[in-house]
């Protein structure tokens, strides 16, 4: 490799692709450059980077980061998104903007070593964040609490049962 800056480029991208727990290629033809800043900016609130690159520098790329072989799928106006955390919020934020602008569309995916199709990662994205299940856990594990609590409320403090009856009825 005779171009410094060219190793530059791969060992940058080499360092992204190794320190992100997952990888998605998206196709942005048609996106317009103010389009492709709010792509942006929306990932970065999900945690992820979108990056546009050469093809065959992301090929050398993943190959010294020892991932599979996608490179049937790096071909035309590609873009790569990393993350520091989860791939669900990423993909999510793709699929949103798709459904919002027809663009971009999902290409393929790297996860744990594995290839992830295009349909995929349209599944990933309707999985709901880590976040919001243990919220949803959390709201469980709290619903026997509160009634036992509103029984007990009710049996020693009637009054004031009967003044939120009252206030039902008036309603």
């Amino acid at each position: 490799m005779s171009n410094p800056d060219k190793k530059i480029i791969i060992d940058s991208l080499l360092e992204r692709v190794n320190s992100s727990p997952f990888l998605i290629v998206i196709d942005y033809t048609g996106l317009t450059v103010p389009q492709f800043g709010e792509l942006r900016s929306r990932l970065d609130a999900a945690g992820a980077k979108a990056v546009v690159a050469k093809n065959s520098y992301v090929k050398k790329a993943l190959a010294e980061a020892g991932l599979p072989d996608i490179a049937e799928e790096l071909v035309g106006q590609t873009a790569f998104i990393t993350g520091d955390s989860e791939v669900f919020a990423a993909a999510k934020v793709v699929k949103n903007f798709e459904k919002e602008f027809k663009k971009p569309e999902f290409k393929v995916g790297i996860l744990d070593g594995a290839i992830l199709t295009a349909d995929k990662l349209k599944s990933i994205a309707d999985i709901p964040s880590r976040e919001a299940v243990l919220s949803q856990l959390l709201g469980l594990i709290n619903e026997p609490a509160t009634r036992i609590a509103r029984v007990l409320n009710a049996k020693y403090n009637p009054e004031a049962n009967e003044a939120s009856e009252g206030e039902a009825e008036a309603e």
